[in-house]
């Protein structure tokens, strides 16, 4: 793309190093991907999550209604989703070296900026803002793992790769809700903020595009593993035309996971954003115990992620069979918030745990299905596309709990959650079959 950042562009290929240096190289290299692009994806959720886990706090001393929250969680939503899909192709076109670092500056200093108003309509646009930059996060991570990682690794690799969210997710909870309790609700968007500033420099120094940039071969090659058969993988980068509609648009795989990946992300995020809220309103937690549900959450899903994610490269690449199976007992969980007693704040808590034990697998699984459907050259935008479905279903849940909650009550919110489990449900129970061994691939 002529428009794109000199500084952004990809790193171009050099000199194949010897053999020997190869064999030795390659294996540092590719932990070195997958130990960056984890502690930055991490951080990621730090200056992202941090809202819901004090709104009450800042909508008592703003007086902010749960509307205007809901607001605030619905533009970020709006913005992020359509900032995966641009993002996404941009990435797919640029180093992650360079743009990833980018990306958490400048969420860092949206984050500075929103601590430091007191306006609405700038808290609006700033954290409309945030969604947009922290869209640069996920992108570069995918680029990286897919020339690092082949096909027949990609489900375990990503899997362990994506406990990063809720390693980044549960320590959210965890440092926002001290940090708010001892130096007050401003200091919720400081303290990540400056955590995202170091982590920025530390990418800058541990990362590194693709194995030929660094003198190594293509990882199929490395691995010998290529799909369907295939040992002429191309290392061309595409064009935007060519990424966009023969890759994306004209994929009725990536269509079918898109719109799953809408309903299961209302799902993920009902108690994600309102989880602390509903806890204090209607069972009685404190803040401490707040922060608590979100870490329930998050980190309920470090050994099922890992764990589905192997699961689904043994099955041969049906993620989305494992995907569907998982999304069950989500829907069941839903069921016994709603009817579990107010004064058992444990069983809630591990009902949470229930739901980030099962969602993060399906969402993982979703996008990893698409990649298996496309070229590693458009890791980004095919996970763009999908994250931007599913961002469209988190604007629903953002805006639509807050205004449910208002009107009639959190039994209806929850409700409207179970139904969004089901129709997600259906939709990966079409997905049963679909294997990257098996389907027909784009290529």
């Amino acid at each position: 793309m002529s428009w794109n950042l000199p500084f952004l562009k990809p790193a171009p290929h050099i000199a194949r190093l010897p053999e020997a240096q190869v064999k030795q190289l390659y294996p540092k290299m590719r932990w070195k991907i997958m130990e960056s692009t984890f502690i930055g994806y991490a951080i990621f959720y730090l200056v992202r999550n941090n809202l819901p886990v004090v709104s009450k706090e800042m909508a008592q001393s703003l007086n902010y209604s749960k509307g205007q929250v809901g607001d605030l969680l619905a533009i970020t939503a709006i913005s992020y989703g359509v900032g995966k899909f641009i993002m996404g192709a941009w990435s797919d076109r640029s180093n992650p070296r360079y743009f990833m670092p980018l990306g958490l500056l400048l969420t860092a200093l949206c984050n500075f900026a929103f601590a430091s108003v007191h306006s609405y309509p700038m808290h609006l646009a700033l954290w409309g803002l945030n969604g947009l930059v922290q869209s640069m996060g996920w992108a570069p991570c995918g680029r990286s793992l897919g020339h690092w990682y082949s096909i027949g690794e990609r489900g375990t690799k990503f899997a362990f790769w994506n406990v990063a969210q809720n390693v980044g997710g549960g320590l959210t909870g965890l440092i926002v809700a001290y940090s708010t309790v001892m130096l007050g609700w401003r200091s919720a968007f400081y303290v990540p903020g400056i955590l995202a500033i170091i982590c920025a420099i530390y990418l800058l120094i541990r990362l590194r595009d693709t194995p030929q940039s660094v003198g190594l071969p293509p990882i199929e090659e490395y691995r010998n593993d290529y799909p369907s058969g295939d040992n002429t993988d191309s290392e061309k980068e595409l064009d935007t035309r060519d990424l966009l509609v023969n890759y994306i648009f004209k994929n009725k795989y990536i269509w079918l996971f898109a719109f799953a990946n809408f309903f299961v992300y209302i799902a993920r995020y009902g108690m994600l954003d309102w989880g602390p809220t509903y806890l204090k309103e209607v069972k009685h937690a404190s803040l401490g115990q707040g922060g608590v549900s979100t870490a329930a959450l998050e980190f309920s899903a470090i050994f099922s992620t890992i764990l589905m994610g192997w699961l689904s490269d043994k099955m041969k690449g049906r993620r989305g069979m494992i995907g569907m199976l998982c999304m069950i007992p989500v829907f069941l969980a839903y069921v016994g918030l709603l009817y579990s007693p107010d004064n058992m704040l444990w069983m809630d808590l591990v009902l949470f745990g229930v739901i980030g034990f099962f969602v993060y697998p399906t969402i993982l699984l979703l996008v990893v299905s698409a990649l298996d459907f496309t070229s590693k050259k458009a890791v980004g935008t095919a996970a763009g596309f999908i994250g931007l479905f599913g961002y469209l279903g988190r604007v629903v849940e953002g805006k639509g709990i807050g205004s449910l909650v208002d009107r009639y009550g959190w039994n209806a919110a929850l409700y409207a959650i179970m139904v969004s489990c089901l129709l997600g449900i259906v939709l990966l129970s079409m997905t049963w079959k679909l294997s990257p061994r098996t389907a027909e691939r784009i290529e």
